[in-house]
Parts: structure tokens; C-alpha cells; sequence
């Protein structure tokens, strides 16, 4: 054989071999295996077989002659049948070539299939007919794996000789070449699979841990997966903006799955807080709502009233007198000033956005009001129950609250433990900022919006967005539209979320969007 068409093949073999290892996307890299062979072969057809449970599934069909490409990223599907690996009564199918080359694990190469009795060819002769074609020269190699299983097939048909351009056989150097990029590109082809397969893990590890924060109570229940949601929709809408500050703010998939897996992983700390903090429904929960206490304490209250009523009317009676009327008014007043009272600690108990200066003085003042225990005259309310009560936003205290804002450097902390990949070496950074402020008033790090990505800005929104519409916390009902728009207009007004997100959050309906999806129609009151 021609030493300088040797010397072309094998020159091509390194080409190809070195294009394949630099190859990301698995369509493309499939063409270029299968157009490599033919190149390397100068065959005139070819077809590359991958093995799926008990079927061999054509992914590519090349013909020069037919002017054939199906499959791959040529935009028009295979659609041909799948070649069982076994017959219908169990056996192995050694009747097929690529069939029988998976199951002997070996390469078979057949000079003229028309005169071949050991396959059946008949479909092969049937096609033939149908496009005036005579397949003629078969060369069928097994794709092995780094564990010696086979992935594939590289089938190759019509050798074509150089000189004459007649079908020929494929020669034993053209087999041994071929051989060897079916070894290489199935290595390639591995690499990429074990490479998706561990990122599919990571990713469902990332969503796992995401879920068992959630399911750890059953008042931030979706809290972990709408996040990362939102925090798409308004990065896509940075993407989409081409003007003022956005306007050069480009993502590539990469980036997006970074920034997914960011959303994911953002709350990663709260697996160490307490779920008496998380859970903390009332001001006055701990193990359970102290409000019962309050509620014995003004029962006792009453039936000392009550009491001291009833001495009042006997003693009377027993001395002639009618009992005084104005003392039973005046037990009933006291009554209805005890029931108002009580309903106020009980509205105070259940937290809101705000608690006014006055409110918070006339829970401090039943700290002056006693009730007896065994004679002995007690506090109505104890500091610690005033100290509750008077919480002026929400349902936590500031030891509370401090536990509570920890989750973030605990998030920070384990996801910078982490050695993470090149491509996701910014979870960290998008993931410990969705609690900075653009004016650096935020926390952990007080941070300034020059010092954060748009990625941790955009995340920033998402969290507030989602916390104020959320309908399973445990000190709130989930707000109107309307209502958590005009708390995000003042946040961008007062510098704690990025403006232009803001803008592009507003502008392109990015609130309206999550609003179909995620909540209840009675808070979707704006367009």
C-alpha cells in the first residue's frame, strides 16, 4: 500500500483525534466521528449506532452518493426502526452486522454483502433497490468504553479506491485506523457522559439539599425553589435589555446554570437554624404559643372580679342591704376592659410589618399590672413577654433575628469549602449576596453595588420579591401584586435594590410572569 496515503490516513487520525478531545457539544462530536471515518476510509456512507437498553439506535446516516445527513445537528431526524439485539425467542442477533459485532465484540468486515451468506441483507437489498444503490463494502467496529463495554457502533459502507473511484473492500490498514478512532472517540464520548452525569448529580444533590431545607419547616415550603426561578427570570431580563447600564450584560448557558445553581444553594445555611426560630409563628412561641399563659392569667383576673363581687352582694344581703348596682357596673366595666386588653396582646402577639410607638408603650405598662399566685401579687406580663411583644416587625427578637441572619454566613462559609469548578467558581459570590443592599447597609458584608455581580443583585430582588408574596409564612398572608410592588418601588428609591433590575423587573412584566405561576389570583391586582 501507497506509503504516503498511510502516512494521510494516520495524519488525519491525530487531526481528528485532537478536534474530538476540544469538542463540547455531544451532537456535533458524533458527526465528526462518523465524517472522520469516512474521511479516513473514503468510504462513500457510513453510520453511527449507539446502544440503548436491548435496541442499537441509529444516531447519524451519511451518504455521499444519495446526498443523505439525517441525525446529529443536520436538522432532519433518523427515522428508521432500531436494531434488536435480541431475537424474539431470547437469542443474541447474529444475523445483523452491527448486532453481531456488539455481541462478539468485534470488528466485522465483509468484502460484498451480496455475496455474503453468513447476514441477512435483505433490508440492506431492499433499500438498495428502492434508491438504485448497491451496497457493497461493510466495515462494522465495536465503540468500547474505558471498562470495555460497548457504547456504540461506527458502521462504514463502500470503500471507494482512489485511483478509479470503484467500491473496493476496506483494506487492513483503513480497519486498524478506523479502529483506532473508535477507540479514542469512544473515550471522548465517555468523558463527555461521565461529565453530564456527575453534573445531573450534583445538580439533584444541590435540589435534594434545597428540598430537606425546605420540608425542614412547613412555612418556607417552596421558598428554595421559587428563588432560583425568579432569579432567572430577572437575570433573563438583564439579558434582554439593551440599554443604560444592562445594556452589555450578556449570559451564556454556563452562566445560567451557574447562576441556577446559585439560586439553589442560596439558603444552604438555614440546615443549622433552629426550627424554633424558622417556625416562630407568634411573638410569644417558643415550644409552643405563651399567649395560653397570658389568656390563664386574665381568666384569673376575671374570676377574682368576680369574686370579690359576689362577697359584696352577700355581705350586703346579710346585713339587710340591697346589693350596689354601681359595684355590678363597675364589675362589668372592668370586664370588658379585661376582654380588651387581651385582645390586644393577642393582635400584638401575631407580629405584622409594623407596631406603632403607642402600642408598644401600652404593652410596657402591663408590666405594672399585677394578678396573684398563692397570694402573692405577679407581673401580668413578665420582661421577657414584654420584651416579645413589643417586637416591632415580624415575630422575632433581635436574638432572634441574629440567628436568623447567620443562615448567610453559614451559607457562605460551607459553599466556600467546597472546591466547585471553574465554571461554577461564582456560586459562592451570587449565593452570599441576595441579603447586601445597594447602599451597603446590607449584611453580611455591607456590601455596595459596585462591589457585587448583577447575578447577586438579581438574586437579591428574587428573595425580597418572593418572601413578600409568599403565602406560607408564618407572621403574614402572602401580598397582593400591588401591595409588594410598592415595597419594591421604595427599596429602590431608598438605594437597597439595584435600580436598573428594578427597572427590568418592572418593564419587562417579570413580576407578572411569576405571579401566573406561583400565586393565588386574589394577589394578582395589576397588569
Amino acid at each position: 500500500m501507497d506509503n504516503n496515503l498511510i502516512k494521510g490516513q494516520l495524519d488525519k487520525l491525530i487531526d481528528i483525534g485532537i478536534a474530538l478531545s476540544a469538542e463540547q457539544d455531544s451532537e456535533r462530536l458524533l458527526e465528526m466521528i462518523l465524517l472522520g471515518a469516512k474521511q479516513i476510509t473514503h468510504a462513500d456512507g457510513g453510520t453511527l449506532y449507539s446502544i440503548k437498553g436491548n435496541a442499537i439506535i441509529m444516531e447519524i446516516v451519511l451518504s455521499d452518493s444519495l446526498g443523505i445527513k439525517l441525525g446529529g445537528n443536520f436538522g432532519t431526524p433518523v427515522n428508521m426502526p432500531d436494531i434488536p439485539l435480541y431475537l424474539e425467542e431470547g437469542s443474541a442477533n447474529l444475523e445483523n452486522v452491527v448486532s453481531c459485532s456488539f455481541h462478539q465484540n468485534k470488528t466485522i468486515n465483509i468484502a460484498d454483502a451480496y455475496h455474503n451468506q453468513e447476514f441477512d441483507f435483505s433490508g440492506t437489498k431492499a433499500f438498495d433497490r428502492q434508491n438504485r444503490y448497491h451496497s457493497q463494502s461493510f466495515l462494522a467496529v465495536p465503540m468500547r468504553n474505558h471498562e470495555g463495554d460497548i457504547i456504540g457502533i461506527l458502521q462504514l459502507i463502500n470503500a471507494i479506491a482512489a485511483t478509479d473511484h470503484k467500491v473496493i473492500a476496506f483494506d487492513e490498514i483503513s480497519q486498524h485506523i478506523t479502529e483506532a478512532l473508535a477507540s479514542q472517540a469512544a473515550i471522548v464520548l465517555t468523558k463527555q457522559r461521565l461529565i453530564a452525569d456527575l453534573e445531573a448529580m450534583f445538580e439533584s444533590l444541590v435540589q435534594l439539599i434545597a428540598t430537606a431545607i425546605d420540608n425542614k419547616s412547613p412555612h418556607t415550603g417552596e421558598h428554595c425553589r421559587r428563588v432560583p426561578e425568579l432569579t432567572m427570570m430577572i437575570a433573563e431580563a438583564a439579558h434582554k435589555t439593551q440599554h443604560g447600564y444592562l445594556r452589555d450584560f450578556v449570559m451564556t448557558d454556563a452562566d445560567r446554570h451557574e447562576l441556577k445553581i446559585a439560586g439553589w444553594l442560596h439558603d444552604c445555611g438555614k440546615i443549622t437554624t433552629p426550627d424554633s426560630v424558622i417556625d416562630k409563628a407568634t411573638k410569644l412561641q417558643t415550644v409552643v404559643d405563651r399567649i395560653s399563659l397570658l389568656e390563664i392569667r386574665f381568666e384569673v383576673l376575671k374570676r377574682d372580679l368576680e369574686i370579690a363581687l359576689l362577697k359584696q352582694q352577700i355581705h350586703a344581703l346579710e346585713n339587710g342591704r340591697k346589693p350596689d348596682s354601681a359595684r355590678e357596673q363597675d364589675y362589668l366595666a372592668a370586664l370588658a376592659r379585661l376582654d380588651d386588653d387581651l385582645a390586644f396582646i393577642r393582635q400584638a402577639n401575631t407580629g405584622g410589618e409594623f407596631m406603632a410607638a403607642e402600642d408598644q408603650e401600652r404593652i410596657r405598662a402591663f408590666g405594672q399590672t399585677t394578678w396573684c399566685l398563692q397570694g402573692e401579687p405577679q407581673p401580668l406580663l413578665t420582661d421577657n413577654e414584654i420584651y416579645n411583644l413589643t417586637i416591632a416587625k415580624g415575630t422575632l427578637n433581635a436574638e432572634e433575628r441574629r440567628i436568623i441572619n447567620q443562615h448567610i454566613d453559614v451559607t457562605i462559609a460551607m459553599l466556600e469549602k467546597i472546591t466547585f469548578p471553574k465554571h461554577l467558581k461564582n456560586v459562592p459570590e451570587y449565593a452570599g449576596g441576595h441579603h447586601e443592599k445597594m447602599d451597603g447597609t446590607g449584611y453580611p458584608k455591607g456590601l455596595q453595588r459596585a462591589q457585587m455581580s448583577i447575578q447577586a443583585r438579581s438574586m437579591a430582588i428574587a428573595d425580597i420579591f418572593e418572601a413578600l408574596t409568599a403565602k406560607d409564612r408564618p407572621y403574614k398572608p402572602g401580598k397582593t401584586l400591588s401591595e409588594s410592588l410598592a415595597i419594591l418601588k421604595k427599596m429602590k428609591e431608598d438605594n437597597h435594590i439595584d435600580p436598573d433590575l428594578y427597572d427590568a423587573f418592572i418593564g419587562q412584566k417579570v413580576y407578572r410572569r411569576y405571579a401566573e405561576k406561583f400565586l393565588d389570583d386574589y394577589q394578582i391586582d395589576v397588569d
